[in-house]
């Protein structure tokens, strides 16, 4: 990685041997092509002015400041790149400890006895977890258990209650019926009774009005 580096630094150094600069240079004095051409159409074209001092002054400026500006960006971002790439490969070997490191730290004695530490009571924690769960869902199948229990219970009462007081009503309907009954009954005998004596009673009457006929009948007869 270092070689790599070394090898982009060294880039800008042989770039700047070509650079617009110098084909620039190599190239600043086409005057006397231009002359040449202005010799050769003077038959038929008017001379043209050639290019003042000054012109070729400012754009030799114009190019050199242009080209300086191109190679100051290429080493940016070449110092960019190196610096990105030496970022990469710190993190990559900080990686690398840390990794070494932490596998180093597990392979110790100590560590492997804090990790059986931590998973026994990770299980210890999860039995006492699952066993309070457990006790929990006991504890509301024996409430929901006795609530159903209660509410039979109640259901059981409630129906008690009503088959008491449908016989309660029965019974009163019957000792009702009953008395009325007697009551009826009794009036009869009373009825009867009351016809028994005035028959009786008739009978008594008529027995002493044929005994009294008789009598009359028979002093009649004696008279005579």
């Amino acid at each position: 990685m270092l070689t790599r580096r070394r090898s982009h630094s060294g880039t800008p150094r042989r770039n700047r041997s070509r650079s617009p600069v110098s084909r620039h240079k190599k190239s600043r004095s086409p005057t006397p092509r231009r002359h040449r051409r202005q010799r050769s159409r003077t038959s038929s074209v008017s001379p043209v002015k050639s290019p003042s001092p000054s012109a070729t002054s400012a754009e030799h400026k114009n190019a050199i400041a242009k080209s300086r500006k191109e190679i100051e960006e290429k080493r940016r971002l070449e110092q960019e790149t190196e610096l990105k790439i030496l970022e990469e490969e710190t993190a990559k070997r900080i990686e690398e400890a840390i990794r070494a490191k932490v596998e180093e730290k597990l392979e110790s004695d100590e560590v492997k006895l804090e990790i059986e530490r931590r998973v026994e009571e990770g299980q210890k924690k999860l039995f006492a977890d699952v066993e309070a769960q457990l006790e929990r869902e006991k504890q509301a199948a024996l409430t929901e258990a006795r609530q159903k229990e209660e509410k039979a219970r109640r259901e059981r009462e409630e129906l008690d209650k009503m088959l008491e007081e449908n016989r309660r009503r029965v019974e009163e309907a019957q000792r009702r019926e009953a008395l009325e009954l007697q009551r009826k009954e009794e009036e009869r005998h009373r009825e009867l009774e009351l016809i028994q004596r005035q028959k009786e009673e008739a009978a008594r009457r008529k027995k002493l009005e044929d005994e009294q006929e008789l009598i009359k009948l028979s002093t009649k007869l004696k008279s005579r």
